[in-house]
């Protein structure tokens, strides 16, 4: 391993589990293992296989059936639970032993009731026991961070010289700040002997914040590994987040000269995933992968990004696995956004049309938190004057469960009154099918919406779709109490603004 690699241990199946709310049956932990591993995380912590026969099962599943990774199961410094671990983890191709026990005083004194010596001797025997199953040995000393300096050295360096392979540091309780946790690392990476093949890892937990930023520190300090989970989950406040560490490491490598294997475009999949499992969804503005990550409303900001996203943004959403970034229309937003969405939502308005549906839509703004596209075709269906060509006169429907839907639908065409019958996968499709025989519309269906505009059986609804046409795209909308009506409705007021802009000496750009 090259010396700026940094080593990425996921504990999201073990740690993350952990997080209120965030528990996880046998085949959901495995299809997120397979995410972890597309991710190319170095290590997946995949469970507590002593902690029931659920998470034993789960950990042997992963260890038979994901590649790549190395696959970790973890155990107290004791026989029964490391030898758990070893046959959980036993089909695994590269498999790790993690075993721990506690430094600090106030866990000797109130958790353990140990001494100090003990305590050394069950750490010592602990790594002796795993290391015959396995020559890749993890040993964690829990709370580090409120530990004796000199007596965590001590245990460390019991656990190296019985074969330990990774020394993982602890900030348990989320307790230390980024100076303190660098001269910690510092002092072990300085006092610790035959460090040489062995790696020095951290696990940092948010309680303060500081999950991350401790983290950085460590590893600037001579960490080579760090442990943390997708979205950041795990007991109380979580750990340190995957995304934010590892994009932090990309970033700013002319600072950090440290790199990772993640695959940053499985980020942002990762993330969702994780949240679709466990039903929790990350809070709006997290960094990386929240949805206000690379969404901006100012305009200043707006008009930055539109002209060069590097005034803005200090890395891509492709990066990370995300389509591309969010302009939100608000009160915030300047005519420059305001112009780009009018040419994406396919109005091509100039002037004084132009500039009197911004007015209305800052106005619509200051009592609006976000301006929806929908908000803004209503504004601009105000202003903008297209020549109906055609006109819905009436329609007729017929569908059921053993019946082939069809629709019968007479239009107007300039005046002139054409119909057409049509079948269709369903009432709305078959009146579709009958529209486009009478316009000639030859373009794609690109979307269909259906809201309801009010409550109730007798709601009215409404209708947003997109059609496409030779590389124009645009949207129509539509309302009635009946929603095939309110279909044809907007599938007609699309198909004439296609023909509108068509025949337009001011025709837009093809959209995208």
């Amino acid at each position: 391993m090259s010396k700026n690699q940094i080593v990425i241990f996921d504990t999201t199946l073990r740690d993350g589990e952990q997080s209120p709310g965030c528990s996880m049956n046998l085949e959901e932990k495995l299809r997120m293992a397979q995410q972890l591993a597309h991710l190319k995380v170095d290590v997946i912590e995949a469970g507590f296989p002593i902690a029931s026969p659920g998470d034993f099962d789960a950990v042997q599943a992963i260890a038979k059936e994901v590649k790549g990774p190395v696959i970790c199961g973890l155990a107290r410094a004791n026989k029964k639970d490391i030898e758990r671990c070893a046959h959980a983890i036993e089909p695994a191709k590269k498999k790790r032993i993690h075993t721990f026990i506690s430094s600090s005083d106030i866990h000797l004194k109130y958790q353990l009731k140990k001494s100090r010596e003990e305590v050394l001797e069950h750490a010592k025997a602990a790594v002796k026991q795993a290391k015959k199953w396995t020559d890749d040995v993890e040993f964690s000393a829990m709370d580090a961070t409120r530990s004796d300096w000199d007596y965590l050295r001590q245990m460390f360096q019991v656990a190296i010289d019985h074969g330990a392979t990774t020394l993982n540091i602890p900030d348990t309780v989320g307790y230390t700040i980024p100076s303190e946790f660098y001269e910690l690392v510092s002092y072990l990476n300085a006092q610790l002997k035959g460090l040489k093949g062995v790696n020095l890892s951290v696990h940092c937990h948010n309680d303060l914040g500081l999950a991350v930023a401790n983290s950085l520190a460590a590893i600037e300090a001579g960490a080579t590994q760090v442990e943390c989970t997708v979205n950041g989950i795990g007991e109380r406040a979580g750990n340190c987040s995957l995304e934010e560490i590892v994009m932090a490491l990309h970033v700013r490598q002319d600072q950090l000269n440290r790199q990772t294997k993640i695959k940053k475009d499985q980020i942002y999949p990762a993330s969702k995933l994780l949240s679709s499992i466990t039903g929790i969804s990350v809070q709006p503005n997290k960094a990386i992968v929240g949805e206000n990550a690379f969404a901006h409303e100012s305009g200043i900001h707006q008009d930055g990004v539109l002209k060069n996203k590097l005034t803005y943004e200090i890395m891509t959403p492709a990066t990370v696995g995300i389509s591309k970034n969010k302009i939100v229309m608000g009160k915030h937003s300047g005519r420059h956004a305001f112009r780009e969405k009018l040419k994406e939502l396919g109005y091509p308005l100039t002037g004084d049309d132009f500039q009197t549906v911004f007015e209305e839509f800052i106005l619509l703004a200051d009592v609006k938190k976000e301006v929806y596209d929908e908000d803004i075709i209503a504004l601009v269906d105000t202003r903008i004057h297209e020549e109906q060509r055609f006109e819905l006169e009436a329609i007729q429907v017929s569908s059921g469960n053993f019946a082939v839907p069809a629709a019968t639908v007479s239009v107007l065409d300039n005046g002139e009154l054409k119909k057409a019958a049509a079948f269709g996968d369903g009432p709305v499709d078959a009146a579709f099918q009958a529209i486009k025989e009478i316009t000639g519309f030859n373009g794609v269906l690109k979307k269909f919406v259906v809201n309801a505009i009010t409550g109730g059986t007798d709601a009215q609804g409404g209708v947003f779709v997109t059609i496409e046409d030779q590389g124009r795209v645009v949207r129509a909308t539509g309302s009635h109490t009946d929603i095939v009506v309110a279909s044809a409705q907007a599938f007609i007021a699309a198909i004439n603004r296609i023909a509108f802009y068509n025949r337009s000496d001011d025709r837009p750009e093809k959209l995208i």
